[in-house]
């Protein structure tokens, strides 16, 4: 058995509906052509009498002649009756052949799917612009902060540089309140310890003069032996001796005008130390005054008295040529 056209109905495409309506209608068309074709040469057209009128001239004058009579028209035989058209009776047309319950099932299927594509399309991009209005509120929302954020940190920051600045401000000028305290206390201490260290030098040389002035009035010959003058003061040769021994410790390589002198006033400790010194004359010459303190200095501790004791305080004198 051969089951080949079997095989090719079976994989055949299915009939395409209304195949049957169609194949009527195109013959049904073509009768009504042939029908009216049949018409149209059965159709007898009438002989028409073509009439026409000449005007003849000639030389001489003739009479007219007669006006030619026309023929009288022949009675127009009557139309042949044309048999009726035989009414051709339409077939009605088969039923249309009933749908295919499978592929109504697959189009409404399809038609389904479709529509849940587009709704499924309209979700995805109703879904994307909500995303993106909420990025962009979100964004928005995000970049004021961070403004905002950078604004107050700003401010922040010059407040800061404001309280440094004050700060800084308030610090100088304590520094400086402290300065010129300081400055005006040393003033004062200063002042203070010049005036009492020139009250101590008058006292010193007054006392000096009334020293000298004992021993140049005192009535005792050398081998006196009182001893009022002697705890006055230090002995006559002690200025000297201490003069002899600063001397050699002065440097001064420069010319000195004259002969100036310096008194400077010397203040030690009980064994001798030198405790301080200072200019109580100056000699006019600043640099001669300086090489004598320098001096002092470099000499450290004086020598005791004959009577083993250090004055506390006294007022030397120095020239460069003595």
């Amino acid at each position: 058995m051969n089951t080949k056209p079997a095989q090719h109905l079976e994989f055949a495409p299915p009939p395409q509906p209304g195949a049957g309506r169609s194949w009527l209608a195109a013959g049904l068309v073509h009768g009504l052509l042939f029908l009216a074709l049949g018409l149209a040469t059965a159709w007898k057209t009438q002989p028409q009498t073509v009439q026409a009128e000449a005007e003849l001239w000639s030389a001489t004058a003739q009479a007219a002649a007669p006006r030619l009579q026309e023929p009288p028209a022949e009675a127009e035989p009557e139309p042949t009756p044309q048999p009726e058209p035989k009414h051709i009776v339409k077939p009605s047309p088969p039923p249309p052949p009933a749908p295919d319950p499978q592929i109504e099932r697959r189009d409404a299927q399809i038609a389904l799917e479709k529509k849940k594509q587009q709704e499924k399309k309209k979700e995805a991009e109703k879904a994307e612009k909500l995303k993106a209005e909420k990025e962009k509120t979100a964004k928005e929302k995000a970049d004021k902060e961070k403004a905002e954020l950078k604004r107050k940190e700003r401010e922040k920051e010059r407040e800061k540089e404001d309280k440094a600045k004050e700060k800084e401000k308030s610090a100088k000028e304590k520094k400086a309140q402290e300065e010129k305290e300081r400055d005006k206390k040393k003033a004062a201490e200063k002042a203070s310890a010049e005036k009492a260290d020139a009250a101590r030098a008058d006292a010193m040389r007054n006392e000096n003069l009334k020293r000298m002035q004992g021993m140049a009035g005192a009535s005792g010959g050398e081998n006196a032996t009182g001893t009022a003058l002697k705890s006055s003061g230090p002995s006559a040769s002690y200025a000297g001796r201490l003069v002899g021994r600063i001397k050699p410790n002065i440097t001064y390589p420069g010319d000195v005008v004259g002969n100036p002198r310096a008194e400077v006033e010397v203040k030690v400790s009980p064994d001798g130390t030198i405790l301080s010194r200072r200019i109580v004359q100056t000699s006019g010459n600043k640099a001669w005054d300086d090489a004598v303190l320098r001096a002092i200095d470099k000499t450290e501790v004086f020598p005791k008295d004959s009577d083993g004791r250090v004055p506390p305080v006294i007022v030397l004198g120095f020239r460069p040529l003595d």
